[in-house]
């Protein structure tokens, strides 16, 4: 909620916080270079929590259905989503660049720049989704005994993989539109597009999962279609709705220069969160060791912290733009006080969910099994995790915000430091060279996610992000 409710339109009446939900659901042209920065962050955050909840909810509508298939579907979904961690690193960096390049065009005033940058983020995905299709598709099984999975996990679930991985198209443009669209300020749009994607998986998934008999496959196809259809839909939108500047003809003029910078920006950002998203693939390896019920238990559990983290996501989504647009209006002042405002709206948050998985592990997790064997991990996976929400918080706005000034060097290297020089090695030590087995890979995620957090704080307090040219 703002810290003030009630702000001066442009007519000069006050704004009622009615008003502003009505602006932040369906859709704004303020300018947000201007004004109230509480406002301002409820106005674009509001839309990024809703839009990142449905994203989230993909995961979770995915296991809900498929953990009545056994342990041995939800090992090959869990393992899958691993894997696609790498393919969520790539669109995410993609989308960074498109960000922050877009919001800089916008704080600058500059609708033909915003426009460009937008056309040659298009470039880049098309670019970077192909490459990742082709090999997705033919080294899926692989992939998955990479991964440790029992030979049986293999043959259940290749097929599921190589639709999941060959059909990265979908992923990763829903992410770069809508980080085009954040961008802009206009992060209602986003919102729709994954609403529409995700009924239509909620609708799909045991369509094709049960009443089709395609079993584990069937999550993949559903979930495949209903992104696509998402995709579809911003795309529409992006060419003949975007109310903040207008993709013509000239716009698609290739511009080396510019497609260079675009790299620039996004190469650092595909590493760094190449490099988070790898960390989760070596728990998932340690893990592994323990056997498919121990990883059908961390899944479960993972993907309901995951879920709960998604607001984080959305009011981290909102300091990076703030943080692009008032760099680009010459407001570095205003740029770190939206950051450290969203980060203060973000612990209160997630201290308080925290709180709750903490008390309530064990009911949480029912919901999704009722396996005596599965239970256990995915309670305890739960309750150890969630002990550092506080901060998750802070780190996961702190580094969104360096992205959103362009500066993607630095979270790369702070999460090179804490996730490959230390959680991996953490969780390893804490799960074969302890009496906590699995559960120390859990307190890895824990201790590391908030080192993390400490060391942003410090980094992001020097201040040289402002000094960031895009």
């Amino acid at each position: 909620m703002p810290d003030d409710v009630k702000t001066k339109s442009e007519s000069g009446a006050p704004e009622t916080f009615a008003a502003i939900l009505r602006e932040a659901i369906f859709g704004t042209e303020r300018d947000f270079t201007e004004g109230s920065l509480g406002t301002a962050i409820f106005i674009l955050s509001v839309p990024m929590v809703i839009e990142m909840l449905a994203e989230g909810t993909f995961a979770i509508v995915d296991i809900f259905y498929v953990a009545k298939l056994g342990a041995g579907a939800i090992a090959v979904v869990g393992i899958t989503e691993s894997i696609m961690y790498l393919v969520y690193s790539v669109a995410i960096g993609v989308s960074v660049g498109a960000t922050a390049t877009v919001a800089r065009r916008i704080g600058e005033k500059d609708e033909t720049g915003a426009a460009r940058a937008a056309t040659h983020s298009i470039y880049l995905g098309i670019i970077a989704s192909a490459l990742m299709g082709i090999i997705g598709i033919i080294f899926a099984p692989n992939f998955l005994s990479l991964m440790g999975a029992e030979e049986s996990v293999v043959r259940e679930g290749a097929n599921f993989t190589r639709i999941m991985l060959g059909g990265n198209f979908v992923v990763l443009f829903l992410f770069l539109l809508n980080a085009i669209f954040r961008g802009a300020g206009d992060a209602s749009v986003a919102m729709r597009v994954l609403w529409i994607a995700n009924i239509l998986n909620i609708i799909l998934c045991p369509i094709f999962i049960f009443a089709l008999k395609f079993g584990v496959t069937g999550a993949a196809i559903g979930t495949t279609i209903g992104r696509g259809v998402g995709v579809a839909y911003a795309g529409y939108y992006l060419f003949r709705g975007e109310k903040r500047f207008a993709i013509h003809a000239a716009h698609w003029k290739f511009d080396r220069e510019l497609f260079l910078q675009l790299i620039k920006i996004s190469a650092p950002a595909v590493l760094q969160f190449f490099v988070q998203t790898a960390s989760w693939i070596g728990i998932v390896r340690v893990i592994t060791g323990f056997g498919s019920v121990v990883v059908a238990g961390y899944q479960i559990g993972i993907r309901v912290v995951i879920f709960a983290l998604l607001p984080s996501i959305g009011l981290s989504n909102a300091a990076a733009t703030l943080v692009g647009q008032n760099l680009g209006a010459q407001k570095p002042a205003r740029a770190e006080k939206a950051v450290w405002t969203a980060a203060f709206y973000n612990a209160l948050v997630q201290t308080s969910i925290g709180l709750l998985f903490v008390i309530f592990a064990e009911p949480v997790s029912r919901i999704f099994t009722d396996d005596p064997q599965i239970l256990p991990y995915a309670v305890d996976s739960l309750r150890i995790i969630s002990y550092g929400f506080l901060f998750y918080a802070i780190g996961m706005v702190l580094e969104t915000a360096f992205n959103g000034a362009g500066d993607t060097w630095t979270p790369t290297f702070l999460n090179l430091f804490v996730f490959w020089l230390f959680e991996i090695p953490l969780a390893y030590f804490l799960a074969y060279r302890t009496d906590l087995k699995a559960h120390g890979a859990f307190w890895a995620i824990t201790i590391s996610f908030s080192v993390l957090a400490v060391a942003s704080a410090i980094v992001f307090r020097r201040g040289k992000w402002k000094l960031k040219k895009v």
